[in-house]
C-alpha cells in the first residue's frame, strides 16, 4: 500500500487502524515499529479492550518536569505499576481501581474485627488522597481517578452496611449542592465531582442540569448550605453562571460558590464573582474540605 511513498510508517499505521475497524483479528506487523504499535494500543483502548486504559497509560507515561531530578519517584501509586503484585491491602485495591477487590477486602477486614471508621480514615481516604495528588500532578489520569473513586465507593458500601447494623455512623463532612447552570445539559464534570465529594464523606445535593438560578438559591436556602458548586461547558451558558452567582451571593450571603468547566478560566471565574475556580474535580474536593472545615 505504502511502497514508494514518503512516511510509510504513518500510512501503514492508518491502514492498520482501518483494517482493525473492519474486523482484522490478526496481522503480521513489526512490533518494533512505534507507529504501528501505537495504532494498535489506541484502537484497543478506544474500543474498550484495554480496561481503564491501563496498557495505553503504561506505554505512554507523562514526561517528567524539566526541573525534575533524574531519580525523582513517579507520582503514580506503586500499586498502579505493571510489575506490582496483587493488592495486599484495601488502600492498594482502591489505588488500583479494583472495585470488586476493594469491596471484598473491606468486608474481610470488618469480619476480622477492624474498626469501620479506622478503615475509612486510615485506608480509603489516604488512598484517594494519593491518587488525587497524582491526578493534580499529571501522572495519574482521569480513568484511573474514576476507577479509584468507584473502588472506594464499593468499599464504603460494605462499611456503611456494617455501620448501620451496629448503630454507629460516621459524621458527615458537610453538605454541598451541585448543579449544571441553566441552558447547559452537560453533566459529566459535575458527576465526577459528585463521586469524589461523596467518597470524602460529603453529602451531595445533586440539583441536576439546566438548573435555573432561582432553583439553586432555593436549594441553598432550604438546606442551609454553605457551599454550592456550579458547572458550565458551553460558552453560551457562562452568563447563566454569572447570574446564578450574583443571586446566591445576594440571597444567601453565607454561601460560597465554586465553579468549573471547560469554558472557564480562573480569571474569568473571578470576574463573574465566583469564590473559587477549580480546573479539576480534586480541586473542588480540596476547597470543600477547607471551606466546610472537614
Amino acid at each position: 500500500v505504502s511502497f514508494g511513498l514518503p512516511r510509510r510508517e504513518v500510512l501503514n499505521a492508518g491502514f492498520l487502524t482501518l483494517a482493525l475497524g473492519a474486523g482484522l483479528s490478526a496481522g503480521i506487523v513489526n512490533p518494533n515499529n512505534a507507529a504501528l504499535m501505537d495504532a494498535i494500543r489506541v484502537f484497543r483502548a478506544l474500543r474498550g479492550d484495554d480496561p481503564g486504559f491501563e496498557t495505553y497509560i503504561r506505554t505512554h507515561p507523562p514526561a517528567p518536569p524539566a526541573d525534575a531530578p533524574e531519580n525523582r519517584q513517579s507520582a503514580i501509586p506503586e500499586a498502579r505499576k505493571p510489575e506490582a503484585q496483587a493488592p495486599r491491602s484495601l488502600s492498594a485495591a482502591v489505588r488500583r481501581g479494583l472495585k470488586a477487590e476493594a469491596a471484598r477486602l473491606a468486608a474481610e477486614a470488618l469480619e476480622a474485627g477492624r474498626d469501620s471508621l479506622e478503615l475509612i480514615d486510615g485506608e480509603l481516604v489516604p488512598a484517594l488522597d494519593e491518587v488525587g495528588r497524582g491526578f493534580e500532578a499529571g501522572t495519574v489520569f482521569l480513568p484511573q481517578l474514576l476507577a479509584a473513586a468507584e473502588a472506594a465507593g464499593a468499599a464504603f458500601e460494605a462499611i456503611k452496611t456494617r455501620l448501620a447494623a451496629t448503630g454507629a455512623a460516621r459524621g458527615s463532612a458537610g453538605r454541598v449542592a451541585l448543579a449544571t447552570v441553566q441552558g447547559d445539559i452537560h453533566d459529566i464534570g459535575k458527576n465526577i465531582v459528585k463521586v469524589l465529594l461523596e467518597n470524602y464523606g460529603f453529602d451531595v445535593l445533586d440539583l441536576g442540569r439546566d438548573v435555573a438560578p432561582e432553583a439553586v438559591v432555593a436549594a441553598v436556602r432550604d438546606n442551609g448550605l454553605r457551599l454550592v458548586g456550579l458547572s458550565a461547558l458551553m460558552t453560551t451558558t457562562v452568563g447563566a453562571m454569572a447570574d446564578t452567582i450574583r443571586l446566591v451571593h445576594a440571597e444567601c450571603p453565607g454561601c460560597k460558590v465554586m465553579v468549573g468547566g471547560a469554558v472557564l478560566t480562573a480569571d474569568y471565574a473571578a470576574k463573574i464573582g465566583a469564590d473559587f475556580y477549580s480546573k479539576d474535580a480534586m480541586g473542588s474536593v480540596r476547597y470543600a474540605l477547607a471551606t466546610l472545615g472537614a
